[in-house]
């Protein structure tokens, strides 16, 4: 019998602090049969102490909810963990130089992936020619992605395994040989990563899914389609995580074919269904053209097309979803929900619990219409730490003023839409406190959330975002996923500042949250656990 499917222990976790809205002041609770069975005050915890299989002593640890992160392509996680990152590089000469050196110690026959390059940071303000690449790589097959993923710098070699790319729109030819975006980098993608074995795929998921455990992650939500991975990297990372201790691992494929996505295995035909790219490709799709290039971006799908899938998904029973980010996306969006809600009711849209990823541009309008049609924000905080400000990646696209109007979570939770965070990742890394530290301290500050609006968001959030209200938080019936962490004294927000001012006053009788202002050190996981089965235990210092 593996360990997932063994029976999980009956344990008492006592002398410390536990983040529960059954008991703001708790210090103990009991998990029994994988779900949380009690949780209280340590003078009450003496009763449990006989009756259990374990006692684990916090010694002063806040225990939560673990984190769900939303928004994960687990494959190329792994693949970054383990492979080329150029997230860090500071330049393009930094670049390829990382290029040669990885490219030095793999075997000569190997495909050479990586990703993270992000010229819109370096001093040389351009991505890097394919000469070049091709010279750092040594002549051999290299596919680097760009940041948001939606682009990426190639070698000719890796083109010559790609028949009919240099026809396929997005195709960047000429003595530069610029990024590929749309098909062709579908074409490439498609090409690079069918030479990944299931070998080397399966190491890169289980590296994902055990970082993911360091960090209090209990449940990733992968986005999976045909432009994005396969139907193999799916149904193996699906079938790793149930039957391998580790995180929970929720499908969404990214496919107008609710049988396909049923067949898979996936909970909706959902994710990465693009209906426009991404701002840093300059592909998302826009009402008026960005600032540093003269066009309006890329739209894949309509509102036709969107009222079509939204249709068929609610009458099979399944989510429906989308990627959306320019504001001409999110309006097609919008428009094609309420034209379905129109054909087969309002009550059945909101009651399917509809998704769309990221929605970076929203304006009052298509916000008042996601809390009407009950549709749920999936949306990655770190982006706006990333990209946002005067200076930053947004900015350079849009210009300062609409760069502001950005990634509005507040907005979102005053009119009622439902928040998911997620990270992405790897577009940017997995970090579940970072994330709620980034929309607790959003840059632009009328888009700032409490620091307990966010954590709930990164938890709970994730749980009803799949259609469970009785998950995400530490209460009796509720599934035992829950991190243990080394961290300073909590806090409460006072209730009239989301940010800047901060209560330890224990009448407040909310549970406490890590103090998150920005410089400060992030709790460490101790331990996390899901559905009352330890997935990571760090190792005593």
């Amino acid at each position: 019998m593996s360990e997932r499917t063994a029976e999980p222990q009956t344990v008492l976790l006592r002398r410390g602090e536990v983040h529960s809205p059954a008991d703001p002041f708790a210090t103990a609770m009991v998990v029994e049969r994988g779900q949380v069975a009690w949780v209280g005050s340590e003078g009450a915890a003496d009763a449990f102490a006989d009756g259990v299989d374990e006692v684990v002593d916090l010694d002063g640890a806040l225990v939560t909810p673990a984190f769900t992160d939303a928004h994960v392509h687990t494959t190329s996680t792994g693949l970054a963990l383990t492979g080329l990152d150029l997230s860090a590089a500071p330049s393009l000469a930094a670049a390829l130089d990382l290029v040669r050196a990885f490219a030095a110690a793999r075997p000569r026959d190997q495909v050479l992936l990586g990703h993270g390059w992000d010229a819109s940071r370096w001093p040389e303000g351009r991505p890097p020619r394919r000469d070049e690449l091709d010279e750092a790589a040594g002549g051999r097959p290299l596919y680097l992605s760009r940041i948001d993923v939606h682009s990426a710098a190639v070698t000719t070699a890796l083109l010559e395994r790609a028949p009919g790319v240099r026809s396929a729109p997005g195709f960047a030819d000429g003595p530069d040989g610029g990024p590929l975006t749309r098909d062709a980098h579908h074409a490439v993608r498609a090409a690079a990563f069918a030479a990944v074995t299931p070998a080397r795929r399966a190491e890169a998921q289980r590296a994902a899914l055990a970082h993911a455990a360091s960090l209090g992650i209990g449940s990733v939500h992968e986005c999976g389609g045909p432009e994005i991975s396969s139907e193999d990297d799916f149904t193996d990372l699906l079938r790793l995580a149930a039957e391998e201790p580790g995180p929970r691992v929720v499908g969404y494929w990214a496919e107008r074919d609710v049988d396909k996505a049923r067949e898979l295995g996936a909970l909706g035909a959902a994710g990465d269904l693009f209906v426009d790219g991404a701002l840093g490709s300059h592909t998302a799709c826009l009402h008026a053209s960005y600032t540093d290039a003269g066009h309006t971006g890329t739209a894949y799908l309509d509102a036709a097309d969107v009222a079509d899938h939204v249709t068929v998904c609610t009458e099979a029973g399944l989510q429906a979803g989308f990627h959306a980010i320019g504001d001409a996306a999110v309006t097609a969006v919008v428009e094609g929900v309420r034209a379905a809600a129109e054909k087969v009711g309002l009550a059945r849209i909101r009651a399917a619990r509809h998704r769309v990823e990221h929605v970076e541009m929203l304006t009052p309008e298509t916000i008042a219409a996601f809390a009407e049609l009950g549709l749920t924000a999936s949306v990655q905080p770190a982006f706006d730490a990333l990209w946002g400000g005067e200076e930053g990646m947004y900015a350079q696209r849009l210009g300062v003023e609409r760069a502001r109007t950005l990634n509005p979570f507040a907005a979102l939770l005053r009119a009622g839409v439902p928040l998911a965070f997620g990270s992405d990742s790897p577009v940017t890394p997995l970090d579940p406190w970072g994330t709620v530290r980034a929309a607790a301290f959003h840059r632009t500050p009328e888009h700032r959330v409490s620091a307990r609006a966010a954590f709930t968001a990164h938890t709970r959030g994730g749980w009803r975002a799949i259609g469970r209200d009785d998950a995400g938080v530490l209460v009796p019936g509720a599934p035992a996923d829950y991190a243990v962490w080394r961290t300073d004294e909590l806090v409460v927000q006072a209730p009239d500042d989301r940010v800047a001012r901060w209560s330890t006053d224990p009448r407040s009788g909310t549970p406490g949250l890590p103090d998150l202002t920005p410089g400060g050190e992030l709790p460490v996981c101790l331990r996390t656990v899901v559905g009352g089965r330890t997935v990571f235990l760090r190792p005593s210092e």
